[in-house]
């Protein structure tokens, strides 16, 4: 690249193009924004520096910016995640393939996996086994036409709304619904809430389809470590469930949102608490003692944009105004969540 690639807020893009651009026979720097700037990537420099490439970054060789020499093609790798994460496990498929040999990646869990869904629809040969992914260096890939369904993570949010908003039903369309991205629908039903999916088709082995939601009388539950790596973005939001619901809702196994574009455990705690909210913080997650309606409030969103539309959805139904400052970084993945808020 003639200049220094920036992903600004998105650990995905730095992720992933990490993996691409280690199997590039030339020099790349890639940094982003403050917030991406303070996340690890050596979870990301440690397996590719095996397969060959060289990396170097700040803090001990463990933050952006970093920049990459690659090199092509590069050598064949089997490697355990220490800690389930679709980023890193991506960006080593990207990079197997630009391997000359066999690759293996095991992970500890099962996390989300649209990359091994979608790759073999662009002539890709990988092998799922398990938790472990086998990738066969030095193939050549067919470009195909893509339709990108709904994000669910992005949907989350107007789930949770229908759940918590008495009389409301709301019905979102064309969403995707890969099985290892909607593990907060069995949190929704374990907790009472009603809840129906309808799937209409499949698209490149992604299946999409519809979500209904109505407002539902909510129960507390627990969410264990192995439910993480398939709803680790919806974790703030199961906290607002939690204050709507009858009981104690716990989540554990969730020490890898410290490290997101906030310490998301400590944020959501923290301006839960401002509202009122009775929730404990744990080293891995928090547990909400419900009902325990929010107060109104003027809350933090910590220029990360999940935190503020999960404050946001808590607000719904709070018992007076919640004002969130720094409210516009939304827009860093869902730019019109404010004017579909405004449309309910």
């Amino acid at each position: 690249p003639e200049d220094i690639l920036d992903a600004e807020n998105s650990g995905t893009t730095i992720r992933l193009l990490s993996g691409l651009l280690a199997g590039q026979p030339f020099l790349s720097i890639i940094t982003g924004d403050d917030s991406l700037r303070r996340r690890p990537m050596d979870r990301v420099i440690v397996p590719l520096s095996l397969m060959g490439a060289e990396f170097w970054a700040r803090g001990n060789n463990r933050f952006p910016p970093m920049a990459i020499k690659g090199r092509y093609p590069l050598k064949p790798i089997e490697y355990r995640l220490p800690v389930a994460s679709a980023q890193v496990k991506s960006a080593l498929i990207i990079a197997g393939l630009l391997a000359e040999g066999e690759s293996r990646i095991v992970e500890p869990l099962s996390s989300r996996d649209h990359t091994e869904r979608l790759l073999p629809a662009f002539g890709a040969r990988l092998k799922k086994e398990g938790n472990t992914v086998i990738v066969y260096g030095d193939q050549e890939l067919e470009s195909q036409k893509i339709y990108v369904p709904g994000d669910f993570s992005s949907a989350s949010f107007f789930i949770t709304a229908g759940l918590i908003v008495p009389g409301s039903e709301i019905v979102i369309r064309d969403v995707g619904l890969n099985p290892g991205r909607i593990g907060l629908l069995d949190v929704i039903k374990r907790m009472g809430g009603e809840v129906e999916v309808y799937q209409k088709e499949e698209i490149l082995n992604e299946p999409v389809g519809d979500v209904v939601v109505k407002s539902s009388r909510l129960r507390g539950t627990t969410v264990s470590k192995e439910e993480i790596p398939i709803l680790i973005d919806e974790v703030p939001l199961i906290a607002v469930l939690g204050a709507y619901a009858e009981g104690e809702t716990v989540v554990r196994g969730a020490e890898e949102l410290r490290v997101k574009e906030s310490d998301r455990i400590r944020a959501i705690v923290t301006e839960f608490k401002k509202l009122g909210v009775d929730i404990e913080e744990l080293p891995d997650g928090f547990v909400v003692y419900g009902p325990s309606i929010p107060n109104e409030g003027t809350v933090e969103s910590y220029n990360d944009h999940r935190i503020a539309m999960a404050l946001a959805i808590a607000g719904l139904s709070a018992r007076g105004p919640v004002s969130i400052n720094n409210e516009e970084c939304v827009a860093i993945s869902f730019p019109d969540f404010w004017h579909i808020m405004a449309s309910l």
